[in-house]
């Protein structure tokens, strides 16, 4: 999960609200969903929050949406923008792999140093968000005063443009350095260079952009020290680039709202493509459909439209009721041509159902006279993909903790199933023997399941198999549902070498793989895994502990030898449970603990928790 490092006085300052606690500060925002995780050297808060809230990666984003649950800010902002002064002309030799690019500028900020440091830690989170660790976008943000636009006419008078050069063709200065450089001699000696050096290297030619002096940036990989921006800078020019144009359009939104709080106005930048030309930055609204019956059914609470109207603005997004025409709108701001409304008049039915009926913005069906609510979403909002986001929204701003809870109106009355009453009491007895209890995620890298652990999709062997693919993963480190569990377990103690052993882990969770028996064509599972490391770890005191959990649910348990890549062969068994065999124990191979850079041995097990039922 991101964590974002706030000063809580800079928020208290931004949301006007210089009087609140740091305890009521941090009752706010959990009820926003940003949990508090401690705070830094400096006293800053450490914020950890779902990925979905990319707005909220910064202070400015925060006290955006904090100033919403004050009610100091209602409905739909879009800042304003300037006529654009400034172009950026495509050439037709940038790389195929890396082919779009947005802009915007932004003047009158004046960055304080610890402005400068919210904009950093701004463009690094969304470098490692949705930029996908830069590789699909990459944000470069510059000092204006130093860049000179050629002259392209009096339409457009100030041109900069984004091409490919050779790897060893023009040089520049790059950020962090002295000397002047060939973009391949950054990637060979520039310590950010040989860190994204993967992303371009293989291009025949690199992305470069370039004013009317030269080379200024060397997008993936890094600025050019020419246009550096310092404390005291009062114009930015941002430039994104990357492998689809709607993801950089997003990222420069979000950087762009984030500068606008802090006083900077915005202005166009033309985009000049062979085929088309685009105008930004992108503050165009999207709008979802949502009926009034899902909302009180989701939320469980009768609400008067008026009601939802209201904290649908204070959610930071807009309706209107159509019954008088009127809407309620932030009066520094323009409505948009296609205003928004809150229907009550029958809606056209659909061709294919009975005329009485028609379908919301997700395709379920609504009756003809339903009240149903066309909702604007602000364009920073990345994270609205469905009527029930909206349905969220409201339930913050209405406040989840006012709901009052009460029983379904069934015939009967939920209970724990079986399943789980078994794993918490594996968990109980797992706690009882020293582990100590982690909840991994489930998705993983085929990196982390397979090679990491000496291990292939092929073999005959616990966690060999095909891995359920995500379509479209938000990070390369999270592409597949893991197929097994341990290799978690040794990520938690690769990122915890730092700490004092003995560490026992172990997790139950879930792992998956791909199966064309079942109606999902994806089998799943619960798994127990353990680790235990220590300087004299060994297959005894993995079996020790098995024994004992196997005892305690009255199970049998075997261990007949067995080979497995992950361990040491001669050290290695199969867990047989009540004659099932259901996983395996060992002592882990010498390469998978150098790949984890974990010098003490590790002993683990694995098995299915329905092997104890």
């Amino acid at each position: 999960m991101p964590v974002v490092d706030v000063d809580p006085d800079e928020l208290r300052r931004l949301t006007s609200h210089e009087d609140k606690s740091d305890e009521e500060l941090k009752d706010d925002l959990f009820s926003l969903g940003l949990e508090f995780e401690g705070v830094t050297e400096d006293d800053d808060f450490q914020l950890e929050f779902a990925p979905d809230r990319l707005d909220r990666l910064s202070v400015e984003g925060i006290a955006r949406s904090l100033r919403y649950q004050y009610g100091d800010d209602r409905g739909v902002y879009v800042p304003s923008t300037n006529d654009a002064e400034w172009t950026i002309e495509i050439d037709s030799s940038v790389p195929d792999e890396r082919p779009y690019v947005t802009g915007a500028i932004v003047r009158g900020v004046d960055l304080t140093a610890d402005e400068l440091d919210s904009l950093i830690q701004l463009q690094e989170k969304l470098h490692a968000t949705m930029g996908r660790k830069r590789a699909k976008g990459a944000i470069g943000i510059h000092d204006l005063a130093m860049l000179k636009g050629r002259p392209a006419g009096d339409d457009k008078p100030k041109t900069i443009t984004y091409r490919g050069v050779e790897p060893d063709g023009d040089t520049f200065v790059p950020l962090d350095d002295d000397a002047e450089r060939t973009p391949a001699e950054v990637l060979e000696a520039h310590p950010t260079g040989e860190e994204y050096a993967p992303l371009v290297e293989e291009l025949d030619r690199y992305p470069a952009i370039y004013d009317d002096i030269g080379l200024f940036s060397f997008p993936p990989v890094i600025n050019g020290k020419r246009t550096e921006v310092e404390e005291g800078a009062r114009d930015l020019f941002i430039e994104m680039t990357g492998t689809d144009q709607w993801t950089i359009d997003k990222m420069c939104t979000i950087v762009c709202y984030a500068l606008a709080a802090r006083g900077g106005k915005l202005e166009e930048v033309r985009v000049e493509y062979d085929d088309r030309d685009l105008v930004r930055p992108d503050l165009s609204t999207d709008t979802k459909t949502v009926t009034h019956d899902r909302i009180e059914t989701t939320l469980g609470i009768d609400i008067p439209g008026e009601e939802v109207i209201d904290l649908l603005e204070r959610a930071g997004l807009d309706a209107e009721t159509g019954d008088d025409g009127s809407g309620r709108r932030r009066d520094d701001r323009p409505a948009p041509e296609d205003d928004v409304e809150l229907e009550t008049v029958p809606k056209r039915a659909t061709q294919t159902e009975a005329p009485d009926e028609t379908a919301d913005s997700e395709g379920a069906e609504t009756d003809e006279d339903e009240l149903v609510y066309e909702v604007e979403i602000p364009p920073y909002r990345v994270d609205v993909l469905h009527p029930m986001d909206i349905v969220d929204d409201i339930g913050r701003a209405y406040g989840f903790n006012d709901l009052s809870p009460r029983y379904p109106e069934v015939s009967t009355v939920g209970g724990r199933h079986e399943r789980s009453r078994l794993e918490d009491a594996t968990r109980d007895a797992l706690t009882g023997l020293g582990f100590e209890d982690l909840l991994n995620f489930h998705l993983a890298s085929e990196t982390e399941l397979f090679d990491r652990m000496s291990l292939s999709p092929a073999d005959d062997a616990l966690g060999a198999r095909e891995a359920p693919t995500i379509t479209e993963p938000y990070s390369e480190d999270y592409t597949v549902v893991r197929t097994w569990a341990l290799p978690s377990l040794l990520i938690v103690l690769e990122n915890n070498t730092h700490r004092a052993y003995p560490q026992d882990l172990a997790e139950i969770g879930l792992v998956a793989g791909v199966d064309e028996g079942e109606p999902t064509n994806v089998a799943e599972h619960r798994s127990v895994a353990g680790v235990v490391a220590r300087t004299d770890a060994s297959y005894e005191d993995a079996k020790a502990r098995l024994q004992t959990l196997a005892r305690a649910f009255d199970a049998e348990l075997e261990t007949p030898p067995a080979e497995h890549p992950s361990f040491i062969s001669g050290r290695t068994a199969a867990v047989v449970l009540d004659g099932e065999r259901v996983g395996v124990i060992g002592e882990l191979h010498p390469r998978v603990l150098v790949e984890h850079d974990l010098e003490v041995p590790v002993s683990g097990f694995e098995f299915r928790l329905d092997g104890l039922a």
